[in-house]
């Protein structure tokens, strides 16, 4: 019995020719066959996988509706916090087409009447005013007031870095080299008599000062200097607005060698071809005696006389200027001596020996150029003469501004490691000293 049962459990199934299903009808889903080792196959195709009813839904129920009590009040909070959030923006968008405080058009430099008018102008201005820190220089007044009388000078001269006072070039042996313009020294130190002399470069602090220290080491001739940050940015070019100095610009000049640095005031300004290192330049000398006459003359406005000038070779035209003027004080003054050589008795066989004409005066102008040349020699003998104690001078700043320095990073040091101060611990120290000795 046990041999039958054996055998019937090896007798091979019968084929699928053999089956009695009719062939019109379909075959249905064929059960896992056993395998010889007795386990079910993992053959089977997709088409024979149950349909799942419904859509495809298990019966097992959404998160969506069991949220717990911490998510639903996190998400309430949300909501409330996002109606908050867009009523303080309404409210603030509102707030930005207020009518204008004195204070608001003194920050902006307008006027009621330059101002926008319109709720919407009003709005769009003070937006665009969150952007300033970008695009308007650091500060809203460059220079500090005026110094009181007789101490301020009357006029400011503004002068650019690169190209007009020095020139950097570079090459393979000596990398960057920057080179003073030909009479720079003179420029300067000659100009700083009549003019508040301010550096207004587009260069940036760390790379210009240095270049400052070596035409000005005593800082004797520039007054102010103004960098990078002191500038305007339009569509990211940099621009002097003049707007900024804290200066009458009625008695502002600025000489630059880019037309697009002094756009926003092109009538306070002289632009000159820029220098590029040729020796023997004479084009920054040859400007003084222009600006020496507007000082000596001290028009109420210089932009009149900068406009006259516009677009002309100021050095050449002013000398035809100058010439002419000379020309007619020669002739006025010949013939005031004819009036009175008529009666037979003139001034000039008074005081002239031989009865010979006295010598033409010199003019306004060449007796005043005449004693700024002597206040200018007579300064840099003072500063030769007592170089050696500027020297030291300096050297004691540098050194002392070191010992600061350093004091400052181990106060940095010690607080940050949960220490005192050096000053304070050494206090401490001496309180305990002084009452041991007690």
């Amino acid at each position: 019995m046990q041999n039958l049962r054996m055998r019937a459990l090896t007798t091979k199934p019968p084929s699928a020719s053999s089956s009695s299903t009719p062939a019109n009808e379909p075959t249905p889903p064929a059960e896992a066959t056993p395998t010889p080792a007795g386990l079910p196959t993992l053959d089977f195709s997709p088409s024979d996988e149950p349909p799942q009813g419904d859509g495809g839904r298990t019966g097992a129920r959404s998160s969506k509706d069991s949220l717990s009590s911490i998510e639903q009040r996190r998400r309430y909070l949300g909501q409330v916090s996002l109606a908050m959030l867009a009523l303080g923006l309404g409210m603030y968008t509102v707030s930005l087409g207020g009518e204008w405080t004195p204070e608001e058009l003194k920050e902006k430099r307008m006027t009621l009447e330059t101002a926008p008018s319109t709720r919407w102008g009003r709005t769009v201005s003070r937006f665009n005013g969150i952007f300033d820190i970008f695009t308007k220089p650091i500060w809203n007044e460059l220079l500090p007031p005026p110094l009181p009388e007789p101490n301020q000078k009357p006029y400011t001269l503004l002068l650019s870095l690169d190209d007009l006072l020095v020139t950097s070039t570079w090459d393979r042996q000596y990398g960057w080299r920057t080179a003073k313009r030909p009479g720079v020294d003179y420029f300067l130190a000659y100009l700083s008599q009549f003019y508040e002399i301010v550096l207004f470069t587009t260069q940036y602090n760390y790379t210009a000062t240095p270049i400052v220290e070596k035409l000005d080491p005593y800082s004797f001739h520039i007054a102010y200097k103004l960098f990078r940050d002191a500038t305007r940015s339009d569509n990211g070019r940099p621009v002097k607005d003049l707007s900024y100095l804290n200066r009458d610009l009625s008695k502002v000049i600025m000489l630059d060698t880019d037309p697009e640095h002094v756009s926003s005031h092109p009538e306070n300004a002289i632009v000159l071809p820029k220098w590029k290192g040729t020796p023997g330049d004479k084009g920054l000398v040859a400007m003084i005696p222009f600006l020496e006459s507007i000082a000596i003359y001290r028009p109420p406005d210089v932009r009149p006389i900068l406009e006259a000038y516009q677009g002309k070779d100021i050095p050449i035209e002013y000398a035809k200027k100058e010439a002419e003027a000379k020309q007619k004080h020669i002739e006025q003054w010949n013939a005031s001596s004819k009036g009175l050589s008529d009666g037979g008795f003139t001034l000039s066989r008074m005081f002239a020996s031989g009865g010979t004409n006295s010598p033409v005066p010199p003019t306004y102008l060449e007796q005043k150029r005449k004693e700024a040349q002597m206040i200018y020699r007579e300064e840099q003998a003072y500063i030769n003469a007592n170089k050696g104690e500027f020297e030291r001078l300096m050297e004691e700043d540098r050194q002392a501004m070191a010992r600061e320095m350093s004091g400052n990073m181990l106060n940095t040091f010690g607080m940050m490691f949960g220490g005192a101060p050096p000053g304070e611990k050494k206090a401490e120290g001496g309180g305990k000293e002084e009452g041991g000795k007690a």
